[in-house]
C-alpha cells in the first residue's frame, strides 16, 4: 500500500516534520513500521493500537525515546492508502480530547 501524509492547505506535511525532528533511533523505528505497513503486515501492540473504538481502520504507533511517549496516527484507508494523520509527544495516560478531535477532522479530508 502507498504511504500519505496528511498535509494541511498550504501543502505542509506537520507528521513529516515532526517525525524528521525525532531522534535517528526514534526515526528508524517509526520507518521500520512504515515499511511493514506498506507490505501489508498488521501490527499490533505494543507496537501500534487500535484505534477502532475512535474511529473504524485508525490506529497509533505507540514509541518510546528518551524525551517521552511518541504517538503517530494512522488510517487505512481499503483499496487507497495509508494515511498518517498527526503526531504528537504524550504526556498523560489517556489521549488528550484535543489530539483525538484534530485526528477526526483530518480523517474527513482523506
Amino acid at each position: 500500500m502507498e504511504v500519505r501524509f496528511y498535509k494541511t492547505g498550504s501543502g505542509k506535511s506537520l507528521v513529516k516534520e515532526f517525525i524528521l525532528a525525532l531522534s535517528d533511533e526514534a526515526r528508524r523505528e517509526i520507518f521500520d513500521a512504515v515499511l511493514l505497513l506498506e507490505q501489508g503486515q498488521v501490527l499490533a501492540m505494543p507496537l501500534s493500537r487500535n484505534l477502532a473504538s475512535i474511529h473504524p481502520a485508525l490506529h497509533e504507533l505507540r514509541l518510546k525515546d528518551r524525551a517521552g511517549q511518541i504517538r503517530v496516527f494512522y488510517y487505512l484507508k481499503k483499496g487507497d492508502a495509508i494515511y498518517f494523520l498527526h503526531a504528537f509527544r504524550k504526556k498523560t495516560w489517556e489521549l488528550p480530547e484535543k489530539e483525538i478531535r484534530l485526528v477526526l477532522k483530518r480523517l474527513k479530508e482523506v
